[in-house]
């Protein structure tokens, strides 16, 4: 791993252990030798994360559409900063220039990053670690929800397991540099599902 994608609320949220976790987060990051790429907010968790990357002497590379710069919504201190036209373009050109991918307390935005990788792994389009940092137990109930999913028969257990996570963010750094894909990975649909 060399670049690491970060999904993260364009707020900071209610709780002051959510900005801690982005700044642990950011100088993890560092630490590691790895840099960040995000959606090139300067506002929320996005700006807390980018910033301690920064502090740090690391490498920020954002991500964002023109609709959101003309909003004034972009971090302008980045190490590199790509604008493109949609959310779509901005989510594939993400996914295209990192290595793993990282889920931080969000939104509906920050849903949508993750469960879009987690889908593209399920169907075999990337082999590339996934994982979520469950500061204070904030993806309890989500976590609880793909458990059901699993009991449930919509989600197999092994594609369960696509999603890592820890409750700190060096924790699942490690976890995450350890991953290896498993071989013969489940396919997500088999003829007698059909």
């Amino acid at each position: 791993m060399r670049r690491v994608c970060v999904f993260c609320g364009s707020k900071a949220g209610g709780r002051a252990e959510y900005a801690g976790c982005a700044r642990r987060l950011g100088q993890a990051l560092v630490e590691r030798g790895l840099e960040l790429v995000f959606g090139a907010g300067h506002v929320g968790l996005m700006g807390v994360l980018a910033d301690a990357v920064l502090a740090a002497g690391g490498r920020a590379v954002g991500v964002i559409p023109q609709a959101l710069v003309d909003l004034e919504l972009a971090h302008r201190g980045l190490t590199e900063l790509h604008v493109v036209q949609t959310m779509h373009q901005r989510k594939a050109l993400m996914a295209d220039l990192s290595d793993g991918f990282v889920a931080l307390p969000g939104g509906f935005g920050t849903g949508d990053e993750l469960f879009e990788v987690l889908t593209w792994a399920q169907l075999g389009l990337h082999a590339r670690p996934i994982g979520l940092v469950n500061v204070v137990g904030y993806f309890d109930a989500l976590l609880a929800w793909l458990d059901h999913c699993v009991r449930e028969d919509f989600v197999r257990p092994a594609h369960r397991q696509l999603l890592l996570q820890a409750s700190g963010p060096e924790e699942l750094l490690e976890t995450m540099l350890r991953y290896r894909p498993s071989a013969g990975e489940e396919k997500w649909i088999e003829p007698a599902d059909r």
